[in-house]
């Protein structure tokens, strides 16, 4: 008997210019047909995106049938600005949000009438309306946190606050994630946990993202990614073998959903999930 296919759901961020402005409708309208979830958009550290975040979420709706999920950080803002913000977003059809607490600003001081965490973000967009909320989880640990313990208590603090889904930082190494999910298991978390894929698309910009959340990137990938290796489809190929290595274990593993971070590009998530969709079909 064939099993379930993988769900999945796609992050694209709000485009600075034309071009990619451009790059970004050709992602969306090649992964469109894939029939995901959601889609969710990201909101730069404190709202730097907002106008951005806010359109492209807005032709989102407009153009397409996919169902639209926002970032929304509470890190310089007041809790008026966030109500007005989610009442906004419920008035348009958005009914998603992913809540995020957001990158502190150097010298960063907290405004007494804003928000301070994501769970008390949670809280008041609850409050507010009865949205569907995402929250982040992060397998090798919150940066800022002292210990994993300590940041996996931070989400339960999420959670108990109204949290819907858990979706993940990116990773590479399963057994960290296997890891996670039996401490979220003992610490009573049921919500569903998603695990976030980041398709190497370029391997540098990678790993200075790593580097910002946390994120351990094997030895062997700065070997395989040398800069000698230089052609641009071999490095997609290389790219996509590695990202369906670890889904195909996520699957065996009984791993059933995956968001993909694409960075709006299309061409390494469709071929993945094309892939996975057969996989699964044939366990």
């Amino acid at each position: 008997m064939s099993q379930k296919q993988p769900e999945i759901s796609f992050e694209f961020f709000p485009p600075k210019n034309r071009s990619m402005a451009i790059a970004l409708w050709k992602a969306i309208n090649k992964l469109a047909p894939l029939k995901p979830n959601f889609v969710s958009v990201t909101y730069g550290a404190g709202g730097s995106t907002r106008e951005r975040t806010h359109n492209t979420i807005r032709n989102i709706i407009k153009k397409t049938e996919l169902t639209p999920a926002s970032h929304l950080t509470c890190v310089g803002a007041s809790k008026e600005e966030i109500s007005k913000i989610a009442k906004n977003y419920w008035k348009m059809g958005v009914k998603h949000i992913v809540a995020l607490r957001g990158d502190l600003p150097q010298n960063y001081q907290h405004n007494d009438n804003g928000y301070q965490y994501a769970n008390q973000l949670v809280s008041g967009l609850k409050n507010i309306a009865d949205f569907e909320i995402s929250v982040a989880g992060y397998p090798e640990m919150h940066p800022e946190a002292r210990n994993l313990i300590e940041d996996i208590d931070n989400l339960k603090r999420k959670v108990d606050a109204g949290a819907d889904r858990i979706i993940t930082q990116f990773f590479f190494d399963n057994n960290k994630f296997y890891e996670y999910l039996n401490i979220i298991e003992k610490k009573q978390i049921k919500i569903p946990v998603i695990p976030g894929i980041l398709p190497i698309v370029h391997f540098k910009q990678m790993v200075k993202f790593a580097k910002l959340c946390g994120t351990s990137v094997p030895k062997e990938y700065f070997s395989l990614f040398d800069d000698r290796f230089t052609d641009e489809t071999s490095k997609q190929l290389l790219a996509a073998h590695i990202a369906i290595k670890q889904c195909e274990d996520l699957i065996k593993n009984n791993v059933k959903d995956f968001h993909f971070y694409t960075l709006n590009r299309a061409e390494l998530t469709y071929v993945i999930f094309h892939i996975l969709k057969n996989i699964r079909s044939s366990a």
